[in-house]
């Protein structure tokens, strides 16, 4: 059924009414870096320290993605495919340098055409103005934590082309909700809405209200087995990453400098390393970045306590979908790294939690690979409306209620662009249990990359033998069969996916002499 002709096939006015009557409301909370470790519903070793209480209220009462994955771990990429249910080859947004084109298609301009009303507040960072939305109030780029500067269809400006909005006093985190929520509260209520929810948290710098800076005080976490991974030679991995070395440099330039570094403001300043060994170090920078991030994080939990709440005031919840999703993960630590892009499991997992009474068994837990260009599907599919027309992702609504299909997919693709020599640019596949990764290294003339090349290398981690990918077995002969079946499946769902490189003669010649 056409996204603009979704009452044809109602009889009267009247049914036309109930027909959008029915139709689920869907409150989309997205927020940014938001890793699984520390939503405290996936295991790990901050656990027991998150503050959690509404993430876990939303697990108990719906269900959890166990197998969520971006294709292409960076913020303006991820949201890009979250939209218009398409790979960044597709929808043209590969990197951080990149916008997404009024024009494009994505899911919100479906579900406007089909009735819904659609709202926008919070983080957007695709650059050009938003389109889709009947109302939207977004922050100039990456946005501030405190008193952000917020732009609306009145008083729009590219972020490329000036700093311009209105400063909303008070707390990111906090001013989204509301706005959500009052919002919400003044919608027509014969229509269904689409609100889109989206966090500046928990982005760098990790900032958090004043009422949660005690949260934390006195605790020591505890650290990744391979926090101190101090280079390649031991795990095989082919780049250096980002050590958490780089981020004490940003805090300690902040601390004597006492003004913006490196675009952030950062809390808990001054800091400093000074006669600490090398050990000593990572783990003083380990044990800031934790107490930074869990209570920027618990400020979302806060929020979204507060959004169900409302649901619930307002008699919304029982027909209302809500997700919880970050764009993608982050590493804390693990591996001695901070930040994301890479393919290891910290950065490309989305926690994800969706909620819906009508149809989704409380407490369930999907372990099928989902992937975020398979959003935008499953909201057109719970609307009742087309997927937007580049969309290469699929509903996964029947799996959502223990009916997977029997054909859906047992292997991902995965695609980082921008070229850094720490951070190469990398292709790779992961099944159930095995991930193959190749970094070809090139920029390929995409936006924002460096103009140097490194040295093509694959890396291969066995998920199930090591689940924290420490040791590259790439060149282990016990695995020597599997890695070849894998190197020809991760060209075959490359060329399936679309991602030919018509354009980039020189992709080709890296895959013929490393393939």
């Amino acid at each position: 059924m056409a996204a603009g002709s979704i009452f044809s096939g109602c009889t009267s006015a009247k049914s036309a009414e109930q027909d959008m009557a029915d139709r689920p409301n869907i409150l989309f909370i997205l927020s940014d870096d938001h890793t699984s470790k520390a939503w405290g519903i996936y295991d790990g070793i901050l656990e027991e320290y998150v503050k959690n209480e509404n993430i876990r209220r939303l697990a108990q009462e719906g269900c959890v993605l166990d197998n969520c994955f971006c294709t292409n771990s960076i913020s303006v990429p991820s949201r890009a495919a979250i939209l218009t249910g398409a790979y960044s080859h597709r929808n043209g947004v590969y990197t951080l340098s990149d916008a997404l084109d009024p024009e494009a298609d994505h899911i919100a301009k479906r579900l406007q055409a089909g009735g819904y009303q659609t709202a926008l507040f919070g983080k957007w960072h695709l650059k050009k103005q938003p389109a889709g939305f009947d109302e939207f109030l977004v922050f100039h780029d990456q946005g501030e934590y405190h008193n952000p500067i917020m732009k609306s269809a009145a008083n729009w400006i590219d972020d490329d082309k000036g700093r311009q909005g209105d400063t909303i006093p008070g707390f990111s985190t906090d001013i989204v909700t509301s706005q959500t929520i009052e919002w919400i509260r003044n919608r027509d209520k014969d229509r269904p809405f689409m609100m889109m929810c989206h966090f500046k948290a928990t982005h760098e710098p990790w900032d958090f209200p004043e009422r949660l800076k005690d949260l934390y005080e006195e605790v020591e976490f505890p650290y990744p087995d391979n926090l101190l991974e101090f280079g390649p030679e031991s795990s095989g991995r082919k780049f250096t990453g980002q050590p958490l070395e780089i981020l004490g440099g940003r805090w300690e330039t902040s601390s004597e400098n006492r003004d913006r570094s490196g675009g952030f403001f950062y809390p808990e300043l001054p800091f400093s390393t000074k006669g600490l060994n090398q050990e000593e170090k990572r783990k003083k920078i380990y044990q800031k970045l934790i107490k930074d991030y869990l209570r920027c994080g618990a400020a979302i939990d806060e929020n979204i306590g507060r959004l169900l709440d409302f649901l619930d005031q307002e008699k919304l919840a029982e027909n209302t979908i809500v997700i919880y999703v970050s764009d993608q993960g982050y590493f804390l630590g693990d591996h001695g790294f901070f930040d994301k892009r890479m393919m290891y499991e910290e950065s490309l997992r989305m926690p994800f939690v969706i909620r819906y009474p009508r149809e989704i068994p409380a407490g369930s837990r999907n372990q099928d690979i989902i992937l975020n260009i398979d959003f935008a599907a499953l909201l057109a599919d719970y609307a009742g409306v087309e997927t937007p027309e580049q969309s290469q992702g699929r509903s996964f609504r029947s799996n959502l209620m223990g009916q997977s299909p029997a054909d859906w997919r047992e292997a991902m693709y995965y695609r980082y662009w921008t070229q850094h020599t720490n951070r190469p640019a990398h292709i790779g596949i992961r099944t159930g249990r095995y991930k193959l990764m190749f970094l070809y290294g090139d920029p390929l003339h995409t936006k924002g990359s460096e103009d140097k090349t490194t040295l093509p290398a694959f890396e291969f981690y066995d998920l199930q033998a090591d689940p924290y990918e420490n040791k590259n077995l790439y060149n282990d002969p016990a695995y020597a069969a599997i890695i070849r079946q894998m190197k020809t499946d991760l060209l075959r769902i490359k060329e399936e996916t679309g991602d030919t490189d018509p354009d980039t003669p020189r992709m080709h010649e890296i895959l013929q002499a490393h393939f």
